[in-house]
């Protein structure tokens, strides 16, 4: 029997699979208290680059504390279009990268996916050759590859992008990346990775300066070191990587998402409520908590990686000014937004990551909110109530906002749009159901105004 890759699709339980589905609608009824307690998912954007980082390896990984996701769907698709063998057992991921039958990504896939672009320095190392389609994702920026390009052609590469497809191959016979001084213009995640993630099996030493510091680097930077790769400074604006001839097998779990931790502990204050949640990395959530303890909302930390998050009074304002991390983080953004809209008091949120990462102003104007928008600037004068309403969810984090603003607001709140929502929060409606919210998940074609409120 000819051996097939094994896409993870069909494992996914909030994967759409009809066009009915992916229209579907949730509706939230707000001013439900909640309580209880939150477990945390492995983090979204540590798990998609760390299966591209697995193609380094000729030997077979296992990746734990995979979340279920949309995106991480994507993901194992466009790695199984490669000839990589994986297999998924609850939230563990077997990838067998032993064989990889071609170094071209379908574009039908990658323009889904931003992140698909992390493979293009993985198959560079391996094959010393690949065909990448300009990737996809979120609708809220620029977010141009040009940082990874001038990177891999410092290290030796020749990349040239036509028609939407980037052509980069390694010259020479050996097909081997050289070690190079790398100076990012922006400490780029992405570019930080994909440069990483390269050098590990480049001839000689790479330097990253200005590397970007968050804490899903440091775990690819982990992950690259449990198959034997020489990385020290991961966390660090500066990087050094010292290139081995090959990787060996390795068992990793991925880090807790910090973006969901967050979008939780906001969850208990814009719902002036008590939950606990774990698993977390505390370190992770310093912007975020201190933001939070600024507009007077009580955070305990139980355990080395449990928190508890107390609110019973109306938040007070603050401004905000998303930066790299140790910054406040961009992702976070939406979610403080839909909390402001309720404080007492003006407060002004600063965008300086990406330049269209405030369409969900609109979307919660219509629920009552006062906000307004001058360039990357978003003044938020704090309203007593808001009110539900019909919204459309923008991109990912926006969806999260919505549904946050909706577990505060009288009456009902409708969200469509919820593919952004799933892409990144692993069954985000059921824990919340489970903290005691009132929401309802139903598919495009059900009529709601025949849906009962819950009880």
């Amino acid at each position: 029997m000819e051996d097939r890759p094994i896409t993870l699709s069909s494992t996914l339980p909030n994967t759409p699979a009809s066009p009915e589905e992916s229209n579907s609608v949730l509706h939230i009824w707000g001013g439900s208290p909640l309580s209880g307690h939150v477990t945390v998912s492995g983090a979204k954007n540590s798990a998609l680059v760390i299966m591209a980082g697995a193609l380094l390896c000729p030997q077979e990984c296992r990746i734990r504390n995979v979340p279920f996701l949309v995106d991480v769907s994507r993901m194992g698709e466009i790695i199984a279009s490669l000839g990589v063998r994986l297999e998924r057992q609850a939230d563990s991921l077997t990838m067998d990268a032993s064989h990889i039958a071609q170094s071209k990504a379908p574009y039908e896939l990658v323009s889904q996916l931003r992140a698909s672009f992390f493979i293009i320095g993985p198959l560079l190392a391996r094959l010393g050759v690949a065909r990448i389609p300009l990737p996809g994702g979120c609708a809220i920026g620029a977010r141009p590859v040009d940082l990874h390009v001038r990177g891999l052609q410092a290290m030796g590469a020749d990349v040239q992008i036509d028609h939407g497809m980037v052509y980069a191959n390694v010259r020479g016979a050996a097909r081997r990346l050289q070690g190079a001084r790398i100076y990012l213009d922006y400490p780029s995640v992405g570019a930080t990775e994909t440069l990483m993630m390269a050098a590990t099996l480049a001839d000689g030493e790479t330097i990253l300066e200005n590397a970007a510091q968050e804490p899903e680097v440091v775990d690819l930077a982990n992950f690259c070191r449990a198959m034997g790769a020489r990385i020290r400074g991961a966390g660090t604006n500066t990087i050094v990587i010292s290139g081995v001839p090959s990787l060996h097998t390795a068992d990793y779990a991925i880090i807790p998402d910090r973006v969901e931790a967050g979008t939780f502990l906001v969850a208990g204050a814009i719902t002036r409520s008590e939950i606990s949640l774990a698993p977390v990395v505390p370190d992770h959530l310093t912007a975020v908590i201190a933001k939070l303890q600024a507009m007077g909302v009580q955070i305990l930390m139980e355990g080395p990686n449990r928190l508890r998050v107390v609110s019973a009074q109306r938040p007070i304002a603050t401004d905000i000014e998303t930066l790299p991390y140790p910054g406040f983080p961009t992702d976070m953004q939406a979610q403080f937004m839909a909390l402001l809209t309720l404080s007492e008091g003006d407060s002004v949120i600063t965008e300086t990551v990406f330049e269209n990462r405030l369409r969900h102003v609109a979307e919660l104007s219509r629920m009552g909110a006062d906000i307004r928008v001058k360039g990357n600037h978003a003044i938020v004068r704090g309203v007593p109530l808001l009110s539900g309403a019909p919204v459309v969810a923008t991109d990912l984090r926006a969806s999260a906002a919505l549904v946050l603003a909706g577990l505060a607001a009288q009456g009902q709140t409708t969200i469509q749009g919820l593919h952004h929502l799933d892409r990144g929060y692993e069954n985000l409606d059921l824990k919340l159901q489970k903290l005691g919210a009132r929401m309802l998940r139903t598919s495009g074609s059900a009529d709601v105004d025949k849906v009962l409120t819950p009880h």
